[in-house]
């Protein structure tokens, strides 16, 4: 399980590919100067609730993987957490959908 650790206050642990997808699309809106929330379903193990949080690229923002290689990318996976990150309810965590091309 890799973290985010988010403005060094607060980590949550998500699996490293869904991590590492979750990476390119908030680093790909932070880049281009946009703000955005980004909420998740917490595990049972934390309460079975929900968490959110404003990501802003003037707060700190950390990915830590437990494993070292970087997982294949899924181009379809990251273009559908990217179209629930431009929408008002912000980045939400989608299934990962079948990848046509792969990388």
């Amino acid at each position: 399980m890799g973290k985010l650790v988010y403005d060094s206050t607060f980590t949550a642990e998500f699996d490293d590919r869904l991590l590492t997808h979750l990476q390119i699309v908030i680093a790909t809106k932070l880049r281009r100067g946009e703000s955005f929330m980004f909420s998740w379903r917490d595990d049972r193990d934390a309460g079975d609730g929900r968490t959110a949080i404003w990501l802003d690229r003037s707060l700190p923002l950390v990915f830590r993987y437990s494993g070292g290689r970087v997982p294949a990318i899924n181009r379809a996976w990251v273009e559908a957490l990217s179209m629930t990150a431009v929408s008002s309810g912000g980045l939400r965590i989608v299934p990962e959908p079948a990848d046509p091309g792969g990388v």
